[in-house]
């Protein structure tokens, strides 16, 4: 293909094609400073760090030939004014205001005869402001795209701004890389499965119709497809059912690293397994809250895996898989909860499951609108919510000469899901985003709330062990 068209991958296909106006594709990112950006300070940040990747000034065109994949091809009215846009926050400028117009903002679709995304400067929230991007999930997955946000970001205020060297990946050294390196030891969700399963995604995605027979793994592969598919719905709840277009978002305040740290050393189990057990535990108490029976309840989370190969890291582009997680609502006490949280997980991180789910990505790509369809029917009732956790950096960072006080994520509830559960780590703390159907749930802040209650409850037992042990 020639000069400035790109044909997508299968992948990046099957994202575009799961848009849907009750269900937008889109990740969206929020950052939150205590001082006002210098509106032209960040469109300098833009231009010379954003649109490095030529990515970002390419446009989706549908072929009209039959069969033929949509193309990446440069925007040739590109302009960045359309891209970035000013919005002044209704008083009284506090979080709830915010929530509320993020979440009218997370409702509205993109315009698809332009690149794929846009950043929206909201102004007086407090005494300083917020940034939200939001990016179409055909462009990357959420590890990519939280690698290019950061090489955006300086270590102080003062940074010298140095246009990069015009390329599509990241740079292999500088400020990136030892962030990368700094992230590598922070939480995050299983980032892949074994060796050799990292390996047949690998395959999958450079030979799609070839995802299920990778060598001596077909086995394992072929078994771990069947029981994908052969596995049963999620039990009925309030979480499932028809969506909307409007959407609801909320999030955390920040909840110390040191707190999650002390129940993982006395109770057991990775930091992730207490942050999953806390939101577990907040599903839970939503729902009787709501006079829901969650005794014995399991639900399944669509967890994402991160599935890149190191030739891969710093590239756009989407190369992961999904596991299901089975959520023990069911469990009240937060120590039981806990325990068969970690032992599922840790089931998971030997399952095969992400790579036969990126191949299935793949495959969609490459299918008719019918298959596409069929293959979204057969995976929406195995799950109720998205699980996503990605690990931001443990240092403060700055953004356009400000520093970044919280940040804050979403991804898509691909599969027609009502409720999306985002992790992020920032800074020595960690951050719980949650958005939603309106519909479905329309206050998840709730959620929210439970999540801050089992955390609580888990700090007192581990606490108790903490006094308890010589």
């Amino acid at each position: 293909m020639a000069g400035n068209i790109e044909i997508m991958s299968p992948v990046d296909v099957a994202w575009l094609s799961m848009e849907e106006p009750t269900n937008l594709m889109m990740v969206n990112a929020v950052i939150i400073f205590d001082r006002p950006l210098d509106i032209d300070r960040v469109r300098q940040v833009l231009e010379y760090r954003w649109l490095r990747y030529e990515r970002f000034r390419q446009r989706v065109v549908r072929s009209s030939v039959p069969f033929f994949r949509p193309y990446w091809e440069t925007d040739p009215n590109f302009n960045l004014d359309l891209h970035l846009q000013r919005i002044a926050l209704p008083a009284p400028g506090d979080q709830q205001a915010l929530q509320d117009l993020v979440s009218d903002l997370m409702s509205m679709p993109l315009d698809f005869s332009r690149p794929l995304w846009k950043f929206y400067i909201i102004e007086n929230y407090g005494e300083g402001c917020a940034v939200m991007a939001r990016l179409h999930h055909c462009l990357a997955d959420g590890m990519a795209l939280v690698s290019v946000l950061l090489s955006m970001t300086d270590f102080y205020a003062d940074a010298p701004l140095v246009p990069p060297e015009n390329t599509d990946e990241l740079p292999s050294n500088g400020r990136v890389s030892s962030l990368t390196k700094e992230l590598s030891g922070t939480i995050g969700l299983v980032r892949r499965t074994t060796d050799r399963a990292l390996q047949g995604a690998s395959a999958a995605v450079q030979d799609v119709d070839k995802a299920l027979h990778f060598g001596g793994q077909g086995a394992e592969l072929g078994l771990s497809a069947t029981r994908l598919l052969a596995r049963s719905a999620d039990p009925p709840s309030r979480m499932k059912g028809k969506l909307g277009v409007l959407k609801r978002a909320a999030w955390s305040r920040p909840v110390p690293l040191g707190d999650i740290k002390l129940i993982k050393n006395n109770l057991g189990g990775t930091i992730n397994d207490v942050l999953v057990s806390a939101v577990t535990g907040g599903i839970r108490r939503y729902l009787t809250n709501n006079g829901d029976d969650a005794e014995g309840l399991e639900i399944r989370a669509a967890v994402p895996v991160n599935l890149r190969s190191e030739a891969d890291n710093g590239k756009l582009g989407n190369k992961f898989g999904i596991v299901f997680l089975t959520l023990p609502v069911g469990i009240e006490e937060p120590l039981m909860r806990l325990t068969e949280v970690r032992r599922r997980m840790t089931e998971l991180k030997r399952s095969y499951e992400a790579p036969v789910t990126l191949g299935v990505l793949g495959m969609m790509g490459l299918g008719t609108d019918t298959f596409r369809e069929m293959v979204v029917r057969i995976l929406e009732p195995k799950a109720t919510v998205v699980l996503t956790n990605v690990p931001g950096p443990p240092i403060p960072l700055y953004l356009a000469g400000e520093k970044i006080r919280e940040m804050m994520f979403w991804v898509p509830q691909a599969g027609r899901l009502g409720v999306g559960i985002s992790i992020l780590s920032y800074a020595g703390n960690v951050y719980l985003g949650i958005a939603t159907d309106a519909k479905l749930v329309p206050d998840p802040e709730k959620i929210i709330t439970g999540f801050y209650e089992e955390l609580d409850r888990m700090k007192i037992i581990a606490n108790a062990v903490a006094a308890a042990t010589p």
